[in-house]
């Protein structure tokens, strides 16, 4: 087989066309993955809309392109040096890609290349219009080459919906990471009820926090995600009480140790102050949402509480490997996650289902092969 099937964007704010284009054949170091799950984050919607005149600096594979950030599926073919992956093998494919002789990559921190990208989705530097021509297959077609060393193993036990998750997943652990949660931590999470705050609350269980604050608006939602593990998880509807004096009651006086924003593009920049002061002395807020507003940052009262302002972005391939292993393990709980299923052939209905979605517990999943 030659062609496959592909989902394609023609022009900025179309629809989805299905095309037949060629099927991938592996550089020497790459796989090639026949797509079983692509996820479709909520942000794609505006990406494809707005991002090539509201943030040109932000670009996006040249059009007609194949769109779909988080695949999960079975290697189909291998390069010449691939020596470790083999046809058959479940693996999720990170989509972050930098130049491998840059010096952020060739310092450790592929992540802080200035051209990093995200394959099937967008770049952060004028180099990422070369890497997208390198890799330009997101998952919203049958087949997508990647390079081996993005690829993260699938457990036996974890399903490909699940593994299409592995984006949202990662962006949250990586934030916990970053703010030292451990055994005994206590983690407030604004946003509790989103796809990546939902995330960030079973990771942290899976991590060993012996409190977690959720916070969000949806009642529902909140009660839904406190019975996954009532005697760890407390949950509060923003503005019913004071955020702070909650904190507070719940971790004898003292404040939490790590805040995680993950907000949405929707809320204020009061909702972040708040988590903020709902801090210990020494505590640590990390950003991964997508609050817009200017925090009004006291930065000498932070400085005198020692309180410590973060951001992540993103996540590494050994980050990923730890989530499979917890997931493999059962400590790291998936089976939370429902998944809405649709065709190729249904891509454009299912972008506007994943952002319409209400709460971060449904999965909205494209099978190239239905």
């Amino acid at each position: 087989m030659n062609t496959m099937k592909a989902a394609r964007l023609h022009e900025v704010g179309g629809s989805f066309e299905l095309d037949d284009v060629e099927v991938p054949v592996p550089g020497d170091d790459d796989v090639v993955i026949e797509v079983k799950s692509a996820n479709l984050v909520q942000n794609l919607r505006n990406v494809i809309a707005t991002y090539p005149t509201e943030k040109p600096f932000l670009p996006l594979p040249e059009l007609p392109a194949i769109f779909g950030m988080d695949t999960a599926g079975v290697i189909s073919a291998t390069g010449r040096r691939v020596r470790n992956l083999k046809v058959g093998d479940r693996v999720y494919l990170n989509p972050g890609r930098a130049t491998s002789d840059s010096w952020a990559s060739r310092t450790g921190d592929p992540l802080s290349d200035p051209d990093f990208t995200f394959q099937g989705y967008f770049g952060f530097g004028p180099g990422s219009v070369a890497i997208h021509k390198d890799y330009p297959h997101g998952g919203l077609c049958q087949y997508v080459k990647g390079p081996a060393s993005g690829v993260i193993g699938i457990p036996d036990n974890v399903s490909f919906d699940q593994a299409s998750r592995f984006g949202y997943l990662g962006t949250s652990y990586a934030s916990l990471l970053k703010g030292g949660v451990r055994a005994g931590s206590t983690v407030m999470i604004l946003g509790a009820t989103g796809t990546l705050g939902v995330g960030a609350v079973l990771l942290a269980l899976a991590m060993g926090a012996t409190k977690i604050l959720g916070v969000a608006r949806n009642v529902e939602l909140l009660e839904r995600l406190k019975a996954i593990a009532p005697h760890r998880i407390s949950v509060l509807s923003y503005g019913s009480s004071d955020l702070g004096a909650w904190a507070r009651e719940h971790t004898n006086g003292r404040g939490v140790d790590v805040c995680i924003d993950a907000l949405n593009h929707t809320a204020h920049s009061d909702v972040t102050m708040s988590g903020i002061w709902s801090l210990r002395r020494g505590g640590v807020l990390v950003f991964i949402g997508a609050m817009p507003e200017v925090l009004p940052l006291p930065i000498y009262r932070l400085m005198t509480l020692r309180i410590s302002i973060l951001t992540s972005l993103w996540f590494t391939v050994a980050e990923g490997e730890d989530m499979a292993r917890m997931a493999s393990a059962g400590t790291l709980d998936l089976s939370h996650f429902e998944s809405h299923h649709f065709s190729l052939r249904d891509t454009s209905n299912a972008l506007a289902a994943a952002s319409e979605r209400a709460g971060g517990f449904t999965s909205i999943i494209v099978r190239p092969f239905d």
